[in-house]
């Protein structure tokens, strides 16, 4: 074996990820949230493709959906963020909140990218609700849809706030959150993180109900504030203009961030990296599952080690 060549190959490797790095040190993302009442329109006729054409023509690079069905009875049993994946040519991931009608129904989370990881966090609720992250490449998005009770939403935030700690990366979170810019609970969240849509009282920036709407409930915001806020710039922001599709209108953002890397000779450990965690050579963690042949550094004990795959 030729371990010259290989030193040296493994310096060039370095030296480009170094180089590319340096060229494009940050990242343009477009962030949508969308209640799509189980694929019922204003009219009342179940028609996801009808929201997949609004999800299509807005093009976003992930989207964060709330009352969704699985395989439940009233929507034909389609596993609806499935449905919705396959349509959009998206990775789609789903988090129950209760058992309905034979399946479930919570919120799901569509995608691009392939998520390095997803978990699924109980909320409070008079009907149980859910908190389901996401972790990607670059940053980390949660969907929730909290309660209509006050005192519910209120017991949200700790433990939205806990999870949003746990991320070295960008922290974003999205959902209809049922209350108004000027209620406790937005303000509460405002002092932990920017809001990133528009939360003037202004009709362009009303989200409900979807044929006319009056008030803001749908949000989508980044962890963080002031010199701590993650995001470099917000390109555009906009409640979408579809008034039949759902009884919510559409919001989206795009933003642009800082990339998220870590030095090649010492990973930094991840919120749920877990042991044995493989990195490229710009720091960045991996999906174990889609590893293509080439030179790793994974995780080994309290050790970085250089693997060849």
């Amino acid at each position: 074996m030729n371990y010259n060549r290989i030193a040296r190959l493994i310096l060039c490797c370095l030296l480009l990820c170094t180089a590319a790095q340096a060229q494009d040190d940050f990242l343009t993302l477009k962030i949508m949230t969308y209640n799509i009442r189980h694929g019922a329109g204003m009219d009342d006729v179940l028609d996801l493709d009808r929201q997949a054409e609004v999800i299509r023509q807005a093009a976003p690079d992930v989207v964060a959906l709330q009352e969704v069905d699985s395989v439940v009875k009233r929507s034909g049993r389609v596993d609806q963020a499935a449905y919705l994946a396959s349509s959009l040519g998206m990775e789609g991931r789903f988090g129950a909140a209760i058992p309905l009608s034979g399946g479930k129904y919570g919120v799901a989370i569509l995608s691009k990218e392939s998520p390095l990881s997803c978990r699924n966090i109980p909320l409070p609720g008079t009907e149980k609700r859910t908190l389901l992250v996401c972790e990607f490449q670059e940053y980390v998005l949660a969907c929730t849809h909290l309660d209509l009770d006050e005192t519910c939403r209120l017991q949200s935030v700790p433990i939205i706030l806990e999870e949003a700690a746990r991320w070295d990366k960008p922290f974003f979170i999205c959902g209809d959150w049922n209350d108004e810019p000027s209620s406790t609970l937005i303000k509460n969240l405002k002092k932990s993180f920017y809001f990133i849509n528009a939360t003037t009282n202004n009709s362009s920036n009303y989200t409900f109900p979807a044929p006319k709407p009056t008030i803001i409930i749908d949000y989508i915001a980044s962890y963080g504030t002031g010199s701590a806020r993650t995001i470099r710039s917000v390109r555009s922001r906009r409640v979408i203009n579809e008034p039949q599709a759902s009884d919510h209108r559409p919001v989206q953002v795009e933003v642009t961030l800082n990339r998220y890397s870590t030095p090649v000779s010492a990973p930094r450990a991840e919120a749920g990296a877990g042991q044995g965690a493989f990195y490229d050579l710009s720091g960045k963690r991996q999906a174990k599952g889609n590893l293509l042949p080439g030179l790793y550094i994974q995780e080994d004990k309290a050790k970085k080690v250089l693997v060849m795959k």
